[in-house]
């Protein structure tokens, strides 16, 4: 099961999901959408998701379907696979054979481990990327054969991260992006952590 029942709420948390929701009314947000977009801006304080975010309901919804039922989950690096709660997550970034097939196919460590990571979880698995536009960049080379549930690419950084994040609007993958070159490992994970936290998608469908 992908769903995170029982799950205690730190007061902490609650106060802050209080405050966020004084300064931005997500109330019309179908219940996935608002999930997410708390989930990200609660992870960062940063408002501007809750425009920059390019996310789709019906996607979201399929997604959280899938990791109900079962779905691998992969994060590029680990301190991605570090904020996933609840579930566990493959990261290869430390294999042995990462460096090795990087110098063999002329391409980074974080796209050589994703490709092996993607190997291990087989077609249809849910993939975090939140720190190498490259492993992003490599998913989207091989979604054939990984053929991912959901991708939620939201990388960070100057170089190849915005252009990464277009790419995979472009592919027509099912995805939750951004637009800028702000992301990284706590708000994917975040955006992640919303599709399996039963008591926020039960809040923006009650809202």
């Amino acid at each position: 099961m992908s769903a995170v029942v029982g799950r205690t709420v730190h007061p902490i948390e609650a106060e802050s999901y209080r405050i966020l929701r004084t300064q931005l009314d997500t109330t019309t947000l179908p219940p996935y959408t608002k999930a997410v977009i708390e989930r990200v801006i609660h992870a960062s304080a940063d408002f501007d998701y809750a425009t920059d975010l390019v996310i789709d309901e019906a996607v979201l919804a399929s997604a959280a379907a899938a990791l109900g039922a079962g779905a691998p989950i992969v994060a590029d690096v680990e301190m991605v696979a570090a904020g996933i709660t609840g579930r566990d997550a493959i990261c290869a970034i430390r294999d042995p054979a990462a460096p090795r097939r990087a110098a063999e196919n002329g391409i980074t460590r974080s796209a050589a481990a994703l490709r092996i990571a993607a190997e291990q979880a087989g077609p249809g698995a849910v993939y975090v990327i939140g720190c190498a536009p490259t492993a992003l960049f490599e998913l989207i080379a091989i979604a054939e054969q990984a053929r991912p549930a959901l991708v939620i690419g939201l990388p960070v950084g100057f170089v190849g991260a915005a252009e990464s994040k277009a790419a995979l609007r472009e592919s027509g993958l099912p995805a939750v992006s951004n637009v800028s070159g702000k992301g990284g490992s706590a708000v994917a994970a975040a955006a992640l952590n919303a599709l399996i936290y039963e008591d926020l998608v039960k809040e923006g469908t009650a809202s």
